[in-house]
């Protein structure tokens, strides 16, 4: 009641911001907004890893939208390359117990169990890295094992040495360790790196792929059933609640937007 009058007195303009606008009805704390890749960004990201060993992790995310834990357990028998419609069949969820990994058909919830049809560029890509493995696991370590959770976040560290976002790194003088904080600028030289740019000016974390398919999904028109069946949800609601945000915001980047969907009515 009290959270409704805020809202009244915003939109009668008697208050200038409302108080109560960040609060969650059900109690605690609401979650933050979480962030999307844009297509610029989307398309940066797989150009810096191509050839590099998280690549095929981010292929699946951003176009298949699996979860971590559903791309780590993935294994070829659930992977349909051959058919007119290619397509990855989620059974398995991957977790970490003492740095060891544990693969079960025990997924996060009975919607997680799906079949999610994939592009081809994503099939194009699963069949080369199927040419190049002897593992039964889609991603693997050396031994054709699945990955631990260290292994994976060394992985995904190639993406995290080339961010710029800002660090601590440390230089020694007459063997004393000096701390200092680095933020490397955009086409700069990874210190004592050579071979290494930075060159991403965003964040990525692997649920963040997910989250871009997803919102990619909602953005073209997909009905929200179908998103939330992609996405392995238990309901339409966390999925449009959660994922459908503003993706652009910008007039030159709306304009397409507006006019495909009201140009009709002109007709």
């Amino acid at each position: 009641m009290r959270k409704s009058i805020f809202y009244s007195a915003e939109y009668s303009n008697l208050i200038a911001d409302n108080p109560a606008k960040k609060l969650n009805a059900k109690g605690g704390t609401p979650k933050k907004d979480k962030n999307v890749l844009s297509d610029e960004q989307a398309k940066l990201l797989l150009n810096t890893v191509r050839d590099l060993p998280p690549y095929v992790f981010v292929m699946i995310g951003l176009y298949a939208g699996l979860r971590r834990e559903e791309i780590l357990a993935l294994k070829w028998d659930c992977v349909f390359l051959e058919g007119a419609v290619p397509y990855i069949s989620v059974r398995r969820a991957w977790r970490s117990e003492h740095n060891r990994p544990v693969v079960s058909t025990e997924l996060k919830t009975k919607a997680a169990k799906r079949d999610v049809p994939i592009p081809k560029c994503l099939a194009d890509c699963l069949r080369e890295e199927k040419e190049k493995t002897a593992s039964e696991y889609v991603i693997a370590d050396s031994n054709g094992d699945p990955l631990a959770d260290s292994q994976f976040r060394r992985i995904w560290n190639y993406i995290k040495i080339r961010s710029t976002k800002e660090r601590t790194i440390y230089r020694f003088v007459n063997g004393q360790a000096i701390k200092k904080q680095f933020k490397p600028e955009p086409g700069q030289k990874c210190v004592n790196r050579d071979h290494i740019t930075y060159c991403l000016d965003f964040d990525v974390t692997p649920h963040l792929l997910r989250h871009t398919y997803i919102t990619n999904l909602i953005h073209a028109g997909v009905d929200p059933k179908t998103v939330q069946y992609l996405a392995g949800h238990e309901n339409s609601k966390v999925t449009m609640d959660i994922y459908a945000k503003v993706k652009y915001n910008k007039p030159e980047q709306l304009s397409a937007v507006v006019n495909g969907a009201l140009n009709p009515l002109r007709e």
